[in-house]
């Protein structure tokens, strides 16, 4: 997923339509409120630098590559150690 920074050019917009023939891209989703575009594809056929170019070449203005995924929470703080079992009291008679 990559954001972009203005419009899309009419000429961008012919150019990413023609993007989706390229064999290997699976889909492309545009969100404008967002300003961001997503593009599936086939990664045995393409990589994400390919990607990256193709939609440079279109004359999209990327201007950031967004993550898609959340990284993990950082794992729970150590607990404390336990406290030394207690002696045994003896027993009156």
């Amino acid at each position: 997923m990559y954001r972009y920074g203005s419009v899309p050019t009419e000429a961008a917009t012919l150019a990413l339509g023609a993007m989706r023939e390229v064999y290997g891209i699976r889909r492309m989703e545009f969100k404008e409120l967002e300003q961001t575009v997503r593009v599936e594809y086939d990664s045995t056929r393409l990589t994400e630098a390919v990607i990256y170019q193709l939609l440079r070449r279109t004359g999209l203005d990327i201007s950031e590559q967004l993550a898609l995924t959340v990284p993990a929470p950082p794992p729970p703080p150590p607990a404390p150690p336990a406290a030394p079992p207690a002696a045994p009291v003896a027993a009156k008679v």
